[in-house]
């Protein structure tokens, strides 16, 4: 049970709120019942939320996990989107986190705040803050920064201060992957009714996940997570069978998900696996980086980006065989869209390197920095949707300091999860570790190709998986 430090009440005070809520029960249902009002017999939800807050919090914590699978996308009047019932939570837990702060900062261990991940990513935030000060729509910049403050504050330091043993991290995964599994259970049965059809996916996906993308990234990014589990339980006991049941459930969805980045994902988790086991995550990631910026110069020079524009042959493909082959033949209309939005992102970026365009507002800008040349048919982007590519999104929107302290922060927590692992002794931890580290790869490769990280289902775990790499050491001491 973790109380809040500054109201946690004793044992008799507990007992007389039980009984007043109780009575506020009563109330509410007999209130309901004759003014014939149902939403009435739901008001007692406040306050137990309030009670359960003030007498174990943790609890609104794993709710919280409950929640982020079933979660589903609302548009609201005014034109924003938000999830519930995340959303509020993530808020309202933000709001808990910062009274324990104010009122008991010795609460909060000083190496946390000096660990280099949590150095790197204020320092991602406080960049944030600045670009917003001069962003053009000050507005919808301002709303894209709370949501990333709130995103922080609950799945960065909220988790760094409840996990406090891999007990914790344990009741994590069981509040997420039931109602999870069900979730996903339920998007197979219904692509079964459609025939397992690749145009039908994103029908079946609805109301819990966005699209085919949105729901092959989760179930990619939590199969490390479930993988390096299955061997905590006793052989052939209940929870034995039901994890290796979840784990082959996952896959036969991630297959039917028919998401390419989820595949590649996935492989370049398994051979990250090999390259912590052997100590060589700083070289390989210096060798993907000279080897990225060799084949951006190539593009640069002379403009050769130009030789790979869309042609007549680049249609949209509806079978999985097809858009394979046509990928690799640059004949892909969604990924020759990708290549449209990019080379608007980087001409964005050209016009002010510093700072960019502010949080947000690569959509309301982008087309006045597109080549012709590289417009298809699906250009119009009538779903709004943004650069596919979270690192050049973070280039054109918060300028190159900005993209390159988030490119710092993920290049060291990958180089912490490897010192980290290799520094534990204890093999449940070093599965902790190893998991957390290969779920953040999987979410790294996505975004090359997706913007995500403002999204329930994966921004969740991106934070999740740094405030575990950053104080699972502590755990074992």
């Amino acid at each position: 049970m973790r109380a809040l430090p500054f109201l946690a009440p004793d044992a008799n005070l507990t007992l007389k709120l039980f009984y007043l809520f109780a009575l506020f029960i009563l109330a509410s249902l007999s209130a309901a019942l004759w003014w014939e009002q149902w939403f009435l017999a739901f008001l007692p939800i406040i306050p137990l939320g309030i009670f359960i807050t003030i007498v174990d919090f943790q609890k609104i914590y794993l709710f919280l996990w409950a929640a982020v699978p079933i979660s589903t996308e609302i548009t609201l009047p005014n034109g924003l989107g938000t999830d519930l019932p995340v959303e509020p939570l993530i808020i309202g837990l933000m709001g808990i986190y910062f009274l324990i702060i104010i009122s008991r900062p010795d609460t909060i261990p000083a190496h946390f705040f000096g660990n280099i991940i949590t150095v790197l990513l204020l320092t991602h935030l406080a960049w944030h803050i600045f670009s917003t000060i001069f962003a053009v729509d000050l507005t919808i910049s301002t709303k894209f920064l709370l949501a990333k403050i709130w995103y922080i504050a609950t799945f960065y330091f909220v988790t760094a201060y409840i996990l406090r043993h891999s007990r914790h991290f344990e009741q994590v995964l069981h509040w997420f992957f039931i109602p999870f599994i069900f979730a996903v259970l339920k998007v197979v049965a219904h692509h079964a009714l459609l025939g397992f059809g690749f145009k039908e996916i994103n029908a079946a996906t609805a109301p819990f996940f966005r699209n085919h993308v949105n729901y092959a990234a989760i179930i990619a990014l939590t199969i490390p997570l479930i993988f390096f589990i299955r061997n905590w339980y006793a052989r052939f006991s209940a929870r034995w069978f039901l994890v290796r049941a979840a784990i082959f459930i996952l896959f036969i969805a991630l297959i039917f998900a028919y998401t390419r980045a989820a595949y590649v994902a996935l492989f370049l988790a398994i051979g990250a696996y090999f390259v912590i086991k052997i100590r060589m995550v700083k070289w390989v990631l210096m060798l993907a980086t000279v080897l990225l910026i060799a084949v951006f110069g190539y593009l640069y020079q002379s403009n050769k980006f130009m030789d790979y524009a869309p042609t007549e042959r680049t249609i949209a493909h509806t079978d999985l065989n097809d858009i394979v082959a046509a990928t690799y033949k640059l004949e892909d209309v969604s990924t020759m869209e990708r290549y449209y939005r990019w080379i608007a992102s980087v001409r964005m970026a050209d016009q002010d390197i510093y700072t960019g365009f502010g949080g947000g507002s690569f959509y309301h800008n982008y087309k006045f920095y597109t080549l012709n040349r590289f417009q298809t048919y699906v250009s119009d982007n009538p779903e709004q949707s943004g650069v596919h590519n979270y690192y050049l999104m973070l280039l054109s929107e918060q300028g190159f300091l900005g993209m390159f302290i988030f490119v710092l922060l993920n290049f060291f927590t990958l180089i912490w999860g490897e010192k980290v692992y290799h520094s534990l002794s204890t093999a449940r931890l070093k599965d902790i570790a190893m998991a957390c580290t290969l779920s953040t790869v999987v979410i790294l490769a996505f975004l090359l190709m997706n913007d995500m990280i403002e999204t329930d289902k994966v921004g969740s775990f991106f934070f999740f998986n740094m405030a575990v790499l950053a104080v699972i050491n502590r755990w074992e001491k």
